[in-house]
């Protein structure tokens, strides 16, 4: 837990440094309990443990600091169901949070929705996994880093 003025207290040191070291077009991976984020790590990306926290918990306190890339059609994805899943009619409550936590923030772009194995090539790419405790099936997001303009710096 960080306690500092202005700084969301859910989140980590070690995510905040991974937040700060990362730069336009980085991404940062929010992982379900089931992601194979030990797996991933082993290709590249940093691990960081946020054990216990669910995403939707995360995500506002994330996005508090984190500004999302403009210039892409969709700056968050998710990993889309398997057919035999879709076939089944799943529905993942847990995207339409994403959804509103990203809408707060200003975001309107909607998710991406990306084939499982394409997910974990892409999150292989990423800056950091971030290993929650989100316990929702197809609970994965991935965040792609955007530019904060100069006249808004401190």
């Amino acid at each position: 837990m960080v306690v500092l003025k202005g700084i969301p207290s859910i989140l980590s040191p070690e995510l905040l440094y991974a937040l700060a070291k990362m730069g336009h077009g980085d991404e940062i991976v929010l992982a379900d309990a089931n992601f194979p984020t030990s797996s991933v790590c082993s290709c590249g990306p940093k691990e960081i443990r946020a054990d216990g926290l669910r995403i939707p918990q995360l995500l506002p306190a994330i996005l508090h600091l984190l500004p999302l890339d403009t210039y892409v059609t969709a700056p968050a994805a998710v990993m889309d169901l398997v057919d035999s899943d879709k076939a089944g009619g799943l529905y993942v409550s847990v995207w339409s949070d994403y959804e509103a936590c990203l809408s707060r923030a200003g975001i309107q772009a909607p998710l991406e929705k990306m084939e499982r194995f394409a997910f974990y090539e892409r999150a292989k790419k990423a800056y950091a996994v971030v290993a929650t405790g989100e316990t929702a099936l197809y609970g994965n997001l991935i965040l792609k880093k955007g530019v904060i303009p100069e006249e808004l710096l401190q």
